[in-house]
């Protein structure tokens, strides 16, 4: 039976190596080379390669394939010495990858040879196990719940679909969340707006909110904006620095005041409407897909346009609708998966169906076409009066 040195010898023999010094001109070549880390957690913690990802040797094998789906795609994997990478290169090359090299004198002789290295932020203790199952999910990881606790989400609306919204945002460790709303909580929100309880009837809804989410998660700050969203104080809240922009509204005005704001400013906007059984869900990136105005470049006349306090709502649709936002939300941060910009998800609550509608971004829209004719913020007074149950 092999040694644990024959068997490494034999391994380096079959595997193709770099040195430190091609390894550094690799990586300022940018030509395309990934670092694979496969040291243990607290040696990453300690330095490693810019630009690196990690993935320990021992869940090599699980995570690889999430982390790095082309195999074609050129990899240098390390350890410490060059030993453990060793085996790991071999371990790829089983599993299809057809570009792989093994930085032979590993991490260590980088550090020493003094080239630049990169100190992590860490989790605490606590974060690692209230995060545990992120940690686990090759697309989030520990890279990915910095991400998230850096990330700020403004959420327009602490309502039916701001409710639900707010809470698994909170919940997955975004770290600033705004919330911009007016009202106060009433015992008909409750049917459905779950950030609420029965002893905060009478409370502004961003103050119960906030006490409901940094109560849930204290890596959460909760910053509220007890006002309704107006021409004259967006560009005052939107210009707080948000990464994304959750819109619960249950009214055209503020639909369309976001929409336009969120163009100019260039924040993504994942957009959740709800009636009765129906809700729909999409994503309007600036720039890079369809706005609101894309599909209505006007709004329809108030008569037409119940809102959820003349119509009515089914109490969990809204946590349906509002929990795909969060997601739509998070994948956006870590910028992972497929968004729904250029998309239109509908569900239907009776027949519990999905179905999903193309929406292609309208060259001739009033705010985002080619030539706009909408360059200023519109008050749409006529539905100022209507209902607003958010």
């Amino acid at each position: 039976m092999a040694t644990y040195r024959e068997l490494l010898a034999q391994t380096r023999s079959e595997i193709d190596e770099i040195s430190t010094l091609e390894a550094r001109e690799r990586l300022e070549a940018l030509d395309g080379s990934l670092f694979v880390d496969v040291r243990e957690p607290d040696e990453w913690d300690e330095g490693h390669i810019p630009g690196a990802i990690y993935t320990g040797r021992g869940r090599l094998e699980q995570r690889i394939e999430g982390l790095v789906p082309d195999k074609s795609r050129p990899l240098v994997v390390y350890c410490s010495a060059g030993s453990r990478s060793a085996f790991a290169v071999k371990v790829l090359e089983e599993l299809g990858y057809l570009n792989v090299v093994n930085l032979a004198s590993g991490f260590s002789d980088w550090k020493r040879s003094g080239y630049d290295i990169t100190i992590p932020r860490t989790l605490s203790p606590d974060q690692r196990a209230r995060y545990s199952r992120h940690l686990l999910i090759p697309e989030v990881g520990e890279e990915g719940q910095q991400r998230l606790l850096d990330a700020r989400v403004l959420l327009v609306g602490a309502g039916g679909l701001g409710s639900p919204a707010s809470l698994y945002l909170a919940a997955a460790g975004v770290g600033t969340l705004g919330i911009v709303d007016a009202d106060v909580v009433d015992e008909s929100n409750l049917q459905r707006q779950i950030v609420h309880s029965t002893d905060r009837l009478g409370e502004p809804k961003v103050a119960s909110a906030k006490r409901t989410l940094e109560g849930l998660n204290p890596d959460v700050k909760v910053v509220p904006f007890q006002e309704r969203l107006t021409s004259e104080n967006v560009d005052r809240i939107l210009g707080e620095g948000w990464d994304v922009i959750v819109d619960g509204a249950d009214n055209f005005p503020t639909r369309y005041l976001v929409n336009d704001a969120s163009v100019w400013s260039g924040i993504p906007v994942v957009h959740g409407s709800i009636f009765r059984f129906e809700g729909q869900v999409t994503v309007f990136k600036p720039h890079d897909g369809p706005c609101y105005r894309c599909l209505f470049p006007q709004p329809p006349p108030p008569e037409l346009a119940p809102s959820c306090a003349e119509g009515g709502v089914l109490g969990v649709l809204p946590g349906i609708i509002g929990s795909i936002q969060a997601n739509e939300a998070l994948k956006l941060i870590l910028d992972r998966g497929d968004s729904l910009s250029g998309r239109l998800l509908l569900f239907d609550a009776l027949g519990t169906t999905l179905d999903e509608v193309s929406v292609r971004r309208n060259p001739d829209c009033p705010v985002c076409g080619e030539h706009p004719t909408i360059t200023e913020y519109i008050d749409y007074v006529e539905f100022c009066n209507a209902p607003v149950s958010l």
